[in-house]
């Protein structure tokens, strides 16, 4: 195993994982629209208890996510990178961007489908469910 690092744009915030991902995704949301700016988000999941900031202190936005469960999305008060998203699961979904190496990630679902608008380049080949897929 791989001690896998990251951290946002201006350098105040930086993570650890220590764990295997356990999946990569590509989530369509609405909420994942605005948090990236347009296009999708790309996260992996990683185990709840593999994940620690080992410098500077993220800020964290609470809202309702479209299943109704509340969402963290977790950024950098200072530029505003988004680091992860806590959907209350066993798991924390890390954005690749933020990840100091992701080049060995493929995304293997894409989630909320529903909401891309027609421009999101969705691969066909990639399974895919209109919202969140059964946990």
């Amino acid at each position: 195993m791989t001690l896998k690092t990251g951290g946002c744009l201006c350098g105040a915030i930086r993570y650890e994982i220590d764990a295997e991902f356990m999946g990569v995704a590509v989530c369509h949301c609405r909420d994942c629209q605005y948090a990236s700016g347009g296009g999708p988000n790309f996260i992996a999941m990683a185990p709840r208890d593999s994940v620690r900031f080992v410098e500077g202190a993220p800020k964290r936005y609470d809202r309702p996510g479209g299943s109704g469960a509340t969402v963290g999305r977790v950024f950098c008060p200072d530029c505003g990178t988004p680091l992860l998203s806590d959907i209350g699961a066993p798991f924390l979904a890390v954005k690749l961007g933020g990840l100091d190496d992701s080049a060995d990630l493929k995304p293997g679902v894409r989630i909320w489908t529903s909401s891309a608008p027609p421009w999101h380049v969705i691969d066909p080949a990639t399974p895919g469910f209109p919202e969140n897929p059964p946990f």
